[in-house]
């Protein structure tokens, strides 16, 4: 079957409607490794999935500084494809398969980012789709008018960050890192941190539609949720993808990552109706027009839910069953979604997962990033005949403008 492709092959302004779309490719690029477009262009956005280290004749730097390079060249080509500059970025995320390169990366990623750097998360993983050590996603704006640095006042930046940026509608915050004598201190403290920069932004805690929070295995989750349900609203919170990596910059153990409407009124909570209200996320989240998700599994709704099959497939076709409730709650199909982030356990299940995947979108492939963020687990059997979740899939997806 041919698949129907808008595609952008040049460097150009675009005039969309509000929630027109168009996938970005670059002419003699980086070709996708797996059923996603480059970047894709909606509204005031553009999503660029994750890039690698490979050159567009596939092959790949000898030096970790010659690798994060090549990765940054690779989202400049995408940006510039769609008609824009580095300078229109206001969110990114790093990927790092060893920590101990953080400064080395901040480094070169400084030097693409001179002024008003994006705001971003840097995590390390334990393994990354086609052999690169480091992976970078982006999220740039259409009109560079509409990017705001937020400064945090006395918060000292020992890396090439904005602790937020201001677009016209959100507020895209970074991931800043507080080390504390216990998880739940830590946990608090790094939340503070997230509140500080909405509040740096005129916000609160409540605009939040989207958090990403990354933790490592010396924060427990049950401690982590204790605190975290203090600072939302119960059946109201963000939508989350709660992510165990791991390692994390400066030896910290959680950090928290995430997106705000800046309108209240704009922000508006979704529900199927087979998911009980949580302290702790909510399915999905609308900011105006876009739709952010909570990254969902092959776990099985309702009564005596739970994962049941150790199958790659079978588990990843109910994920996406959960994901188009969500998506159908909110009037929306997966034709809407315009980026996702795919979580697996293992990267060898990389192509199963991608043949699986492809049936799902529609003509347009979304942008997506794709990280084995622990060491596989061990797909045995529990005690209740449930199995370990191994995969996550979290998206973006935008409502279609008003004929």
């Amino acid at each position: 079957m041919i698949r129907r492709i808008s595609v952008v092959l040049f460097a150009a302004a675009l005039v969309l409607g509000a929630a027109d779309r168009q996938a970005v490719v670059v002419k003699n690029g980086v070709p996708p490794i797996g059923p996603y477009s480059p970047a894709v262009f909606v509204g005031d956005y553009l999503y660029v999935s994750g890039q690698g280290a490979k050159t567009p004749d596939g092959q790949m730097a000898a030096t970790f500084d010659g690798q994060v390079k090549q990765t940054l060249e690779n989202v400049k080509a995408v940006v510039d494809a769609a008609g824009l500059s580095m300078k229109n970025v206001v969110y990114t995320q790093v990927y790092l398969k060893d920590i101990s390169r953080f400064d080395d990366m901040n480094r070169i990623y400084a030097t693409y980012f001179p002024d008003s750097p994006p705001a971003r998360a840097t995590v390390g993983v334990a393994n990354l789709p086609g052999q690169t050590t480091v992976e970078i996603n982006a999220v740039a704006i259409r009109n560079l008018a509409d990017k705001q640095v937020v400064p945090l006042p006395g918060y000292s930046m020992d890396e090439p960050i904005s602790p937020g940026i201001l677009t016209r509608d959100r507020l895209f915050i970074s991931a800043l890192r507080s080390k504390a004598a216990t998880p739940e201190a830590e946990t608090e403290a790094a939340l503070q941190s997230m509140k500080a920069v909405l509040e740096a932004a005129g916000l609160k805690m409540d605009n939040v539609v989207f958090v990403n929070p990354y933790l490592t295995s010396q924060v427990p989750m049950q401690a982590m949720n204790h605190i975290y349900a203090r600072h939302f609203e119960f059946g109201n919170t963000p939508a989350r993808a709660t992510i165990e990596v791991t390692s994390l910059p400066g030896n910290a153990h959680i950090e928290f990552t995430g997106v705000a409407a800046r309108d209240l009124n704009a922000r508006k909570a979704i529900r199927p109706k087979n998911m009980p209200p949580s302290p702790t996320a909510s399915p999905c989240v609308f900011a105006g027009d876009t739709l952010y998700c909570s990254a969902k599994s092959g776990f099985i709704p309702g009564m005596n839910g739970g994962v049941f099959t150790p199958d790659l497939e079978l588990q990843l076709r109910q994920t996406m069953r959960n994901l188009l409730d969500n998506l159908e709650e909110a009037g929306l199909k997966f034709e809407d979604v315009v980026s996702t982030n795919v979580y697996l356990d293992d990267l060898s299940d990389f192509p199963t997962m991608n043949k699986l995947y492809a049936k799902y979108f529609g003509a347009i492939f979304p942008a997506r990033t794709t990280i084995q963020q622990l060491a596989p687990t061990t797909r045995s059997k529990s005690s209740d005949d449930s199995y370990p979740e191994i995969e996550q899939i979290s998206l973006i997806a935008v409502k279609a403008a008003q004929k």
